[in-house]
């Protein structure tokens, strides 16, 4: 009796033993299982110690201004400018993207606009031939000969890049028009035309007649910095033109940002 006694106390102790030694082996996993339960459930997440990738740095000529918010310089609105050119002139500053529709007694409207890119930048001195609403687009033989994929025609209508207005210049192929992608206006972007929103180039269309000057500054010359800014009264919205698509001509949809 006394064996066995002797017998289970030693079981109990290598019993207890064994627990003893299976409790401590399970302790990490249990309180990792936990820690990782709060992580997932419970903890704040931590903040990100690096900016992102994305992150960019404005340019000086954005004025700051937040993404997606035309830059105070790109505005419309009447500003002092001292010209010698007569009022009802047009003037554009091609290195500072903007136009200049000349009040006389020292003032200007002043528009945002789009330029010629890289190699597409022309200066001199034309005169408004044609005014067109919701014009149609020829794309000209040297743009053609470019890219030759372009339509031979394209009806005007939201989807044409040349907007809401056109405004013809002497007998070149260049134009003053208006644009679906307001986000080129201050940019270098087109082949040589000088485009302005929609709204800006109702504004500038419903000013001027056939006849008009418009004199085109080269891109190097010297920035004239208008001052005194009065914001101009809004015009109107431009009620789209549903594109017509002649049986006989090509027509199709196109980036607006690099075409013309």
């Amino acid at each position: 009796m006394a064996y066995i006694s002797e017998n289970r106390g030693q079981l109990s102790r290598a019993s207890r033993g064994l627990v003893f030694a299976t409790a401590l082996m399970l302790a990490p996993v249990l309180v990792a299982t936990q820690a990782s339960a709060q992580v997932l459930s419970y903890a704040p997440a931590m903040p990100n110690a690096f900016p992102s990738d994305s992150t960019t740095l404005a340019s000086p000529d954005d004025d700051a201004a937040p993404s997606g918010v035309t830059p105070e310089r790109l505005r419309r609105a009447v500003v002092a400018y001292d010209t010698h050119e007569a009022p009802g002139t047009i003037v554009i500053d091609t290195g500072r993207t903007t136009l200049y529709y000349v009040l006389g007694q020292g003032r200007a409207i002043r528009y945002g606009v789009g330029v010629g890119r890289e190699g597409f930048t022309w200066s001199g001195v034309q005169a408004i031939s044609r005014k067109a609403e919701w014009p149609d687009w020829h794309p000209p033989a040297e743009m053609i000969a470019r890219q030759p994929y372009l339509p031979r025609f394209m009806a005007g209508g939201p989807g044409n890049p040349l907007g809401a207005r056109a405004m013809y210049l002497g007998s070149s192929q260049y134009r003053i028009h208006g644009t679906n992608d307001p986000t080129t206006i201050g940019k270098f972007v087109s082949s040589g035309c000088i485009r302005l929103t929609n709204e800006d180039v109702a504004d500038l269309f419903s000013r001027v007649d056939v006849g008009t000057k418009v004199v085109v500054l080269p891109k190097n010359a010297p920035h004239f910095e208008a001052r005194g800014t009065i914001t101009v009264r809004p015009a109107a919205a431009v009620a789209p033109r549903p594109a017509v698509q002649r049986p006989d001509r090509q027509a199709m949809n196109l980036s607006t940002s690099t075409v013309y």
